[in-house]
């Protein structure tokens, strides 16, 4: 039987942390550092190897690996005994994600969160991955399980972690040095607008395929470049992608505001998430697509997600807050999902008829039995 409380004697450090992602693990059995000169001096003094573990406060399956994994104090024991183990916020501290991210992207690996990198006792990256579950399933293997091969491979292929962690390195260092004599103008600029809008879908807007998202700085620099060369194309795309995702589930069309990604491709199912950066990006770029068209659509849109940021998303003392987690009562999406009888009992029979013919509500739903709110 597995329990949730620590041991008396775990020696968790995040409790000391401002972070509200690592003070959501002050309490896991995890021997946890805080990043910093400490918990390296630790791996070294030690010579175990670091397991670095990367998430933020809204991110679903950071939350599902730390109840599963982190609360458990079997597995705790297994991180404890083999590694020093550290808990980044990628929130706080961007510059170590991205390090370790671009590691992983070296691997072959898709990046994502929670980010699972294991290293050496010096913190150079020799393999990694993003979530596992603590059996195995979805094709991956059990955490406990992957926990100790790779402290076997540490300790019985030495070779084999120092080629992984050459070869890394060399790479991590190509990519920061910088390349001679780059020369990057309009005309270049105006190439990259032209592949990026080849790579647009052209029916639902966004890049092809799934998942989708809003990928604001893309839109962005197509928009420029329609402005540079008066070619309506470049607009129209980005016009296309901010009309289709207005309308799509991608937006909270009752609160307010948009979800990190949608993982469809059509915009209808999204990661509920909410995120500050993606909200301040999309409002600049929907005003601009309104003082181009007079589209309503763009001016609502702004104003709406305007009204949540201020309701929804302002502290106390007048800070914005980052992100909205995507998980309710432990749920992901618990919040924003509605059955027809839930609009029924709120609006009355009359006026929820008129709204579920607007809005893609049936009894049957249109997400895993439930109705995501849409005007697609």
């Amino acid at each position: 039987m597995t329990s949730s409380l620590a041991p008396a004697d775990h020696h968790n450090r995040l409790k000391y942390e401002t972070s509200p992602y690592l003070l959501q693990h002050q309490h896991n059995p995890v021997d946890w550092w805080p990043w910093g000169p400490p918990a390296l001096a630790e791996a070294q003094r030690t010579s175990k190897p670091i397991l670095l573990s990367v998430g933020y406060a809204a991110c679903h399956w950071c939350h599902v690996m730390a109840h599963e994994s982190f609360e458990d104090a079997d597995t705790a024991r297994v991180m404890n005994e083999l590694f020093v183990n550290i808990k980044v916020d990628r929130e706080e501290r961007p510059d170590i994600d991205h390090i370790y991210m671009s590691a992983l992207h070296h691997l072959g690996e898709h990046g994502g969160w929670p980010l699972t990198m294991f290293l050496t006792p010096a913190g150079e990256p020799v393999w990694g991955g993003t979530y596992f579950p603590k059996t195995a399933r979805y094709g991956r293997p059990s955490f406990v399980d992957v926990l100790r091969e790779v402290s076997r491979i540490f300790r019985d292929e030495p070779a084999n972690v120092e080629q992984n962690r050459k070869a890394l390195m060399e790479r991590l260092a190509q990519a920061t040095k910088p390349a001679d004599k780059v020369t990057l103008g309009a005309r270049e600029l105006d190439g990259a607008a032209a592949a990026v809008g080849r790579a647009f879908d052209p029916v639902n807007g966004g890049f092809r395929g799934a998942p989708k998202f809003p990928q604001c700085p893309m839109l962005e620099m197509l928009w420029r470049a329609g402005a540079r060369r008066r070619d309506n194309r470049f607009f129209e795309i980005v016009e296309l992608t901010l009309e289709r995702m207005s309308d799509g589930g991608i937006y909270d069309h009752l609160g307010g505001g948009f979800s990190r990604y949608s993982v469809d491709e059509k915009w209808l199912v999204p990661h509920f998430e909410k995120m500050l950066y993606d909200n301040a990006q999309l409002i600049e770029l929907l005003a601009l697509a309104h003082q181009r068209t007079g589209k309503l659509l763009f001016a609502e849109r702004v104003r709406e997600t305007i009204e949540w940021l201020t309701r929804d998303m302002t502290t106390p003392g007048g800070a914005f807050a980052a992100s909205l987690d995507a998980d309710s009562d432990g749920e992901e999406g618990k919040f924003y999902v509605w059955s027809l009888a839930e609009v029924e009992t709120v609006l009355g029979k009359d006026d929820a008829a008129l709204f579920t013919h607007h809005y893609d509500v049936t009894p049957e739903g249109n997400f895993e039995g439930h109705n995501i709110l849409n005007r697609l």
